[in-house]
């Protein structure tokens, strides 16, 4: 079977099977585009964990990072004073041993981490979390690259030329976007 080509914006030619990997493309967006953690992230993550074990917090970095699939490892910057935090609040307790500190739950935090353990856990990844407004963003671009693919393959030259001066318009008015800012 022949192969249809199309030349792109730059007018290299391409496959029309190059445009399959937009499924891989979506993939990996829904899995790492937005997995900058949101707000509480690193408080409910630490709640989650103690709820197993005590650890102290570089335990808790890796354990995160473990969880995620590497795709999120929270900074001592950021695991640190969230514990100090859960300290105040009664919600943590901490004890030196051998030279490390190590947190585990009191009665408090283990009734704030059993009333959000029906929520997906903070590391979850892809469809397991909301996509939040970087990954709608990105799954939206590739709903359109997937539109373009199929007029690319599909359609004739005049359509061809009218979907590349909408993509084109469309890019603009992204562009201004951000000249607002």
């Amino acid at each position: 079977m022949r192969e249809s080509w199309f030349k792109n914006s730059d007018g290299a030619r391409m496959g029309a099977s190059a445009w399959e990997t937009l499924d891989d493309l979506r993939k990996q967006f829904t899995r790492n585009v937005d997995m900058r953690m949101k707000r509480g992230d690193v408080r409910a993550a630490i709640l989650r964990l103690l709820t197993e074990s005590s650890m102290h917090g570089y335990q808790i970095i890796h354990e995160i990072s473990t969880r995620s699939g590497g795709v999120w490892k929270p900074s001592p910057g950021s695991v640190y004073p969230a514990l100090q935090l859960l300290a105040d609040e009664g919600l943590v307790a901490s004890k030196e041993s051998a030279g490390k500190r190590t947190y585990s739950l009191t009665d408090a935090g283990r009734a704030v981490a059993e009333a959000d353990a029906a929520k997906p856990a903070p590391w979850a990844t892809g469809s397991d979390r909301e996509p939040g407004p970087r990954g709608a963003l990105a799954m939206a671009g590739l709903t359109v690259a997937r539109a373009a693919a199929d007029v690319a393959r599909k359609a004739k030259e005049d359509k061809i030329l009218e979907a590349t001066s909408v993509l084109d318009e469309a890019a603009k008015k992204l562009r201004a976007l951000l000249a607002q800012d």
